[in-house]
């Protein structure tokens, strides 16, 4: 199948995750992780209605970005280095994966200089596996509070990835999912901000973080296929 019968699909799949948790789908925003699919395939979605994308290398991003002519959102969904903070800020709109006060702090200083803000997400490690990104949860009220003094910077909400199980067992997700949606409301309490988004829900599991409170899913394969 093609991208834009995929996409109606995934549609489908969201009206009925919102059917079940008594959601509007209109509160879902699909990010399409494009990550090493062609320019073409891009195009294909951009007809097809979306108008988010998300990348997760700054490097694949600039040399795909100017190829496609028609005005979209990028979102930066992968691990952002430091010296890869000030051409990320020429490209994307939000930043995903903010998980330290160091990148944080780059960020400000680059925005600084650009005289410019950047809507970012705070990426939480809800599963506890080394193998991710993220600041603990135990960590996250601390490294909030101090990228909220960094004016450049837009706190919009959090992100996470669900555990490696997921791709094979999708309920394997919840537990963290649940996890970031009850720190985004302890964290708006605390710091009486509103923390609107929760980017949490991948191809294998965006069912069960729109059920747990999503207001962006990143999907890839679902959309595209299978990497190239």
């Amino acid at each position: 199948m093609g991208v834009a019968e995929n996409l109606k699909q995934i549609q489908a799949r969201i009206e009925s995750a919102c059917a079940r948790a008594g959601r509007d789908p209109k509160e879902i925003k699909l990010v399409a992780v494009s990550k090493n699919q062609p320019v073409a395939l891009i195009e294909e979605a951009i007809a097809a209605g979306v108008t988010i994308f998300g990348e997760n290398r700054v490097q694949e991003a600039a040399a795909k970005i100017p190829l496609i002519r028609t005005p979209v959102r990028w979102h930066l969904v992968g691990t952002l280095q430091t010296n890869k903070v000030k051409k990320a800020l020429e490209l994307f709109s939000m930043i995903q994966s903010v998980d330290s006060l160091h990148l944080a702090e780059e960020l400000q200083r680059r925005c600084e200089q650009k005289d410019m803000k950047i809507p970012v997400l705070i990426e939480v490690n809800t599963s506890g596996e080394p193998t991710k990104h993220g600041v603990s949860p135990e960590g996250l009220p601390e490294l909030l509070g101090q990228i909220l003094s960094l004016d450049r910077l837009v706190v919009q909400g959090l992100m996470t990835i669900g555990p490696g199980l997921a791709v094979e067992n999708p309920e394997a997700s919840r537990a963290c999912f649940r996890l970031l949606f009850r720190l985004k409301q302890e964290l708006k309490q605390r710091f009486g901000i509103p923390l609107p988004e929760l980017s949490m829900g991948m191809s294998s599991d965006f069912e069960v973080g729109i059920e747990e409170g999503a207001t962006m899913i990143r999907i890839g394969t679902a959309l595209f296929g299978p990497r190239q």
